[in-house]
């Protein structure tokens, strides 16, 4: 099954996944396999036929959309867990749902009906999500149907040209579990984040432009791609942002400017080096419920060349903190003349911690909940940078997995249920 798939993949466009797929899961017992994307904004997924302009179209009886909130595959979704479905006549071990997890990005699910429900049945399963996810990764870059499939309204220009800019919104590898999310997700314009490895450095940075139009998207553009140029040639942290401020100053002559902060964290000790540019301080979360407000002297904005001292400030982080940046789109959406504010925003980063949810998961609600508190509508962009430090191993851990919403290595049954000498019962269903 999956060297078929695999060798079949070089020359297939993505309208020909799901029937390559279909083709060679059935060899691995597997009659029907479904693939459903996760859109945008995570609100719901979406059928992939691979016809029509999005190739989304020709459902044939399927269900072409399905909500992530109050669903078995929403759930499966959330929680990165093996869920049970509905069973299926002349199906012994019945329909499951799969999640598709490209490294720890969450791209959707798989409905596979099998023919067994054994370890090794869902050992198949959970290997043919992770070609097709992958498969997804790659395909998506140069596909306008992957674009038009997950996107339930049009992107204006700002937010076309920050989606692409931006890495993966999660990222896990056993020493920090990073996440990010944004939103208005159709109409971001300003706002931009950004994180990388090298060696036992983590680097972080999170931009805010001046604006709300395209110019601010394109300042942001400028501000990550100088700031990625610089730490790729050697540069500090204070130096890179000086070179982000000529670049802005040659481009817009004082009339375009951007908050930030830029960071790295040294995972062999948790010694977090940073420097402010105009922007709000970071927040640690320590054990799950202590706040603690960085402090460092901030420097101007970057572009409107006022010649403050830029200072680079170092925290000692402890083993599970969790470093938190963030955007002014945060705390100041308003519900009348209330702000949603810094201490609802990190109470509620603490509920969902005591919940026991993947990062990924309370930052999609997070970003729910700020939509509703504003009523649908943001003012201004809204974006969140988490970071946990969990030591200095990079080796897999299952506390890295959990909190990145990716099944452990081992774990191959669906939530909830029994391994029998036979194989797996089914567990209750919703």
């Amino acid at each position: 099954m999956l060297v078929g798939l695999l060798e079949a993949s070089h020359l297939m466009p993505l309208e020909q996944l799901p029937a390559r797929t279909a083709q060679y899961a059935a060899l691995a017992g597997f009659p029907q396999v479904l693939i459903y994307l996760a859109d945008l904004q995570r609100d719901v997924l979406r059928l992939l036929t691979g016809e029509g302009r999005d190739a989304g179209q020709g459902a044939h009886g399927e269900d072409e959309e399905l909500l992530i909130e109050g669903s078995v595959a929403g759930r499966a979704f959330q929680y990165g867990q093996v869920l049970a479905g509905a069973p299926v006549a002349g199906a012994e071990g019945g329909q499951f749902w799969v999640p598709l997890i490209d490294g720890t990005e969450r791209l959707g699910l798989l409905r596979v009906t099998s023919t067994a429900g054994d370890a090794r049945a869902l050992e198949d399963m959970n290997s043919l999500a992770a070609l097709v996810a992958l498969l997804v990764d790659s395909k998506r870059r140069t596909s306008d149907s992957h674009a038009r499939l997950t996107r339930t309204r049009p992107l204006n220009i700002a937010a076309e040209m920050q989606w692409h800019l931006m890495p993966p919104r999660t990222y896990a590898d056993g020493r920090v579990v990073i996440a990010a999310a944004m939103e208005p997700a159709y109409r971001i314009s300003g706002d931009a984040y950004d994180y990388a490895t090298a060696d036992d450095v983590v680097h972080l940075s999170l931009f805010d432009a001046m604006g709300h139009d395209t110019a601010a998207g394109v300042t942001a553009h400028l501000a990550m791609g100088t700031c990625r140029n610089s730490r790729r040639q050697g540069a500090g942290l204070a130096e890179l942002t000086l070179r982000i401020e000529e670049e802005l100053i040659e481009q817009f002559s004082h009339g375009r400017y951007a908050t930030g902060i830029v960071a790295d964290l040294d995972t062999r000790t948790g010694v977090l080096s940073w420097v402010n540019r105009g922007h709000h301080p970071p927040v640690i979360i320590r054990g799950g419920r202590w706040r603690t407000y960085l402090k460092c002297p901030p420097a101007h904005p970057m572009g409107t060349g006022l010649g403050l001292p830029v200072t680079v400030c170092r925290d000692q982080m402890e083993p599970g903190d969790r470093l938190v940046l963030y955007t002014d789109g945060i705390t100041e959406a308003r519900r009348g003349a209330e702000e949603f504010g810094l201490e609802r925003f990190t109470d509620f980063l603490i509920r969902r911690h005591a919940d026991g949810l993947p990062v990924p998961e309370t930052l999609r609600r997070l970003m729910h909940a700020l939509l509703e508190y504003h009523d649908g509508r943001l003012q201004d962009d809204a974006t969140v940078l988490f970071c946990e430090w969990l030591g200095p191993s990079a080796g897999r851990s299952d506390e890295a997995a959990a909190l990145a919403g990716v099944p452990p290595a081992e774990s191959t049954a669906p939530a909830g249920a029994r391994r029998t000498s036979g194989g797996v019962d089914r567990p209750p269903q919703p």
